[in-house]
């Protein structure tokens, strides 16, 4: 790829992104405590975009002024972003979840876990703002005791939910092979995560359905 078909693609998907949240915090600031808005993650990881959106200035400025020697610096200029991007690739991968979380242009003072419960590669893609929110995770997997062949299964984690009234979280997970779906208590610890069986009828088929309604 040529060094300036790079940056005009960099340039239109990063600067969308930084444009998208910078309004958003222009927009919720007025009404949040800023100690709610700097654990907002989008907010402290903007520098860093910033950061990359600078550096592909530069780089096209300096691509502009090798006139016919351009072509030596294609790879170049492509590989010291790239650089970049790799060293800074969990905030950068995150705020692209975050331009399309529920949290981002939220101004009401959160009940739920927010941003200090959200893993890498996360966003809350649905939440009503008093009971129930909705979470979706890339690459987020628990190995669990399948109780139907009595071994041991990589599950990925489909959804977690959080219930901010009677403050319980719930995990909706799927069996990597067998393609087995439970619907658990979920108890997430900094050593190791818990689970619990969900024996109200009632509460499970609240949880089921609330996954549904939400479009993957």
């Amino acid at each position: 790829m040529k060094a300036q078909e790079f940056l005009d693609k960099e340039k239109e998907k990063y600067g969308k992104i930084y444009s998208d949240i910078s309004f958003a915090i222009d927009n919720i600031s007025p009404f949040l405590d800023t100690r709610e808005l700097k654990t907002r993650k989008y907010s402290s990881f903007l520098p860093v975009l910033k950061k990359y959106i600078d550096k592909i200035e530069v780089a096209e400025s300096n691509l502009n002024k090798s006139g016919i020697f351009s072509i030596f610096s294609n790879g170049k200029i492509i590989d010291e972003l790239e650089k970049f991007k790799f060293e800074y690739k969990e905030e950068l991968r995150q705020l692209e979840k975050c331009v399309n979380c529920k949290c981002l242009n939220c101004s009401i003072g959160c009940k739920f876990d927010g941003c200090l419960g959200c893993r890498e590669g996360s966003n809350v893609v649905s939440c009503d703002h008093e009971k129930i929110n909705v979470r979706f995770h890339d690459n987020f997997y628990q190995e669990l005791l399948n109780e139907k062949s009595g071994k041991r299964e990589k599950y990925k984690v489909l959804a977690t939910l959080m219930d901010a009234k009677q403050n319980r979280h719930y995990i909706i997970i799927e069996g990597v092979f067998s393609k087995d779906k439970y619907v658990l208590y979920y108890y997430p610890d900094i050593d190791e995560d818990r689970f619990g069986e969900i024996k109200d009828e009632q509460e499970f088929d609240y949880i089921v359905e609330t996954y549904q309604s939400v479009e993957r």
